[in-house]
């Protein structure tokens, strides 16, 4: 059987010391699936990508995909799961729900009729899965059927890359290659929810020059933003603005982390992109795929549709999770692994290098398994932590699963100017 590591060092045209194709020790993500050989390929990828050679420590990679649980704010640990987010019995079955915002929580209220959680679960009860899911799908909420695993389907999605790049055109103005660390290389950072942040602070911490641009009127979590906001300006602006096209045209990276047909409307497709912006390497990280460009959606979600939540249930019945974000992570590694490469080979060309969490999720359910939760914890996780003060306050996140590639501080959310 193919490994994970094997597959992306096809893939990206890399090569494969023998020193880090396997962890000295498991990587203590406990499951039933093989998380920690996941996480274990996702770093050692975006490793030997940027030119690395050194082993990441098995502990470091565990904390770091655990990073939410690790993250404190002025001493206090960050509230992760909003009320209104979670498995919910149906009179059929199980749904998952995703409500950390609050636009999605207020769609979600709005379609279960309800005021707040102590309500919702005689309104999840009283109704069937297929019927909840279309009307919280209906009105913007987020909530997907909890399924079993589909073999068949994820051995058809396996047989697309698991990390997928493409040539989009010619490059007009010739941009010199790079290799190894990513110091004068500029991205613009197109993301938020884990995965995509991730990605960039993974950049961020090998050298470039990481600007991250949200939306002025869709604020973003503190903790979230902390997390994974290490080493990168943060800044709010209009992407129908002249600045955001000319911040574009001024960077060799985009990172695009938004539903695929959100960012078609804005006229910010790949496509588009390297239309007017010949040269560029873009990057593409969705849920669900290109296949599905319409649908929201975030790693709990991809998890519970998948059929991943029924294999690590504790008794069969009800659904499990993962011992960490998994997906999100892993998709973050190892679309900077990507990057690395296509900075390296786009002398010419302009490339697209996209990869999701559904993809993802299939690579997972296609690995060895075991019947009882595998990986036990052997270290203390503060030992892989460290502290920063971010606007005057101390807040304490994991330190950088990279070796020899430490992180710079979080700055404070929205608090930089929108340029390089």
């Amino acid at each position: 059987m193919t490994t994970v590591l094997e597959r992306v060092a096809v893939e990206l045209d890399i090569d494969v010391p023998e020193e880090l194709a396997t962890p000295p020790y498991p990587v203590p993500l406990p499951s039933r699936l093989a998380t920690g050989d996941l996480a274990w390929a996702a770093v050692v990828s975006a490793v030997i990508a940027s030119g690395g050679t050194r082993a990441p420590d098995p502990d470091r990679i565990a904390a770091a995909y655990r990073s939410a649980a690790l993250l404190t704010i002025d001493g206090s640990a960050a509230g992760v799961w909003a009320p209104l987010s979670g498995f919910w019995r149906t009179s059929d079955g199980w749904v998952r729900t995703h409500a950390n915002y609050p636009h999605h929580a207020a769609a979600l209220r709005h379609a279960l009729e309800v005021d707040d959680a102590s309500d919702a679960a005689s309104a999840f009860a009283a109704d069937s899965t297929a019927s909840i899911v279309l009307r919280v799908t209906d009105a913007g909420g987020l909530a997907v059927p909890v399924l079993r695993e589909d073999p068949a389907r994820d051995a058809v999605l396996r047989t697309a890359p698991l990390i997928e790049t493409l040539e989009l055109g010619p490059d007009s103005a010739l941009r010199s290659p790079v290799s190894g660390p990513l110091t004068g290389i500029r991205v613009l950072d197109l993301t938020r929810v884990i995965a995509g942040p991730v990605c960039t602070r993974t950049l961020a911490a090998l050298g470039a020059d990481v600007l991250r641009v949200d939306p002025p009127h869709l604020p973003e979590a503190e903790w979230q933003h902390l997390d994974t906001g290490h080493g990168k300006r943060s800044a709010l602006l209009d992407a129908r603005t002249e600045r955001f096209s000319e911040l574009l045209g001024e960077a060799d990276v985009v990172v695009l982390g938004y539903r695929p047909s959100g960012l078609a409307r804005l006229g910010l497709s790949p496509e588009a992109l390297a239309e007017r912006h010949p040269g560029i390497v873009i990057a593409q990280l969705s849920a669900w795929g290109v296949d599905e460009p319409d649908r929201r959606g975030f790693d709990s979600l991809v998890q519970a549709e998948s059929g991943i939540a029924m294999v690590e249930s504790p008794d069969g019945a009800v659904p499990g999770v993962l011992p960490a974000q998994a997906l999100d992570h892993s998709a973050g590694y190892l679309l900077a692994a990507g990057i690395c490469r296509a900075l390296l080979r786009r002398t010419g060309r302009t490339l697209l290098v996209r990869t999701s969490l559904r993809r993802v999720a299939a690579e997972l359910l296609g690995m060895p398994r075991t019947d009882s939760p595998a990986g036990s914890r052997t270290d203390d996780p503060a030992a892989h932590t460290e502290e920063f003060r971010v606007g005057g306050r101390p807040v304490r996140t994991v330190r950088s699963a990279l070796p020899g590639h430490p992180f710079d501080a979080p700055r404070p959310w929205g608090g930089d100017e929108p340029s390089w």
